[in-house]
């Protein structure tokens, strides 16, 4: 039987650290890598395992039914399940992390700032998509200046 809740609170510890590395220690290859494999891969990991194992049944979902994302009232009876609610979570902090971390590369590979890049880099913690956004608005006109807009 899989605890939810501590599977829960253990992903949220693996994003917390991996954003707090992204955001306030120095970008150094071995601290980029560690957020990416120790942090992005660790929780596309944990993500996988959890959606196979519920759909295929071999992790037992006894709160709810099988995976139905073909309505908004299948999607929601899956979030209605702490384990739907864990494995949905947990995929947006892979996926808000990776960003994050292309984010940050991206910005030092344009000279843009690290003091312009925290705020954006927790908007995207936050806010995964918000962040993403206000990021290609400002990195446009830094890879317009560097000649190199990719």
């Amino acid at each position: 039987m899989i605890d939810w809740g501590f599977l829960f609170n253990a992903v949220n510890l693996v994003a917390l650290v991996a954003w707090a590395v992204l955001i306030l220690l120095p970008r150094r290859p071995v601290l980029l890598s560690g957020v990416m494999y120790m942090g992005v891969g660790l929780l596309c990991l944990i993500y996988a395992a959890g959606l196979i194992g519920l759909v295929s049944g071999l992790i037992p979902n006894t709160e709810g039914g099988g995976a139905d994302f073909t309505s908004i009232e299948g999607v929601q009876a899956i979030f209605a399940t702490r384990a739907g609610t864990t494995i949905g979570w947990t995929h947006y902090l892979a996926f808000d992390l990776f960003v994050g971390l292309w984010i940050a590369r991206d910005g030092d590979a344009k000279n843009i700032g690290r003091l312009i890049q925290a705020p954006v880099l927790l908007a995207t913690f936050l806010a995964g998509p918000l962040g993403l956004l206000v990021w290609l608005l400002l990195r446009e006109p830094a890879a317009r200046r560097q000649g190199r807009f990719r």
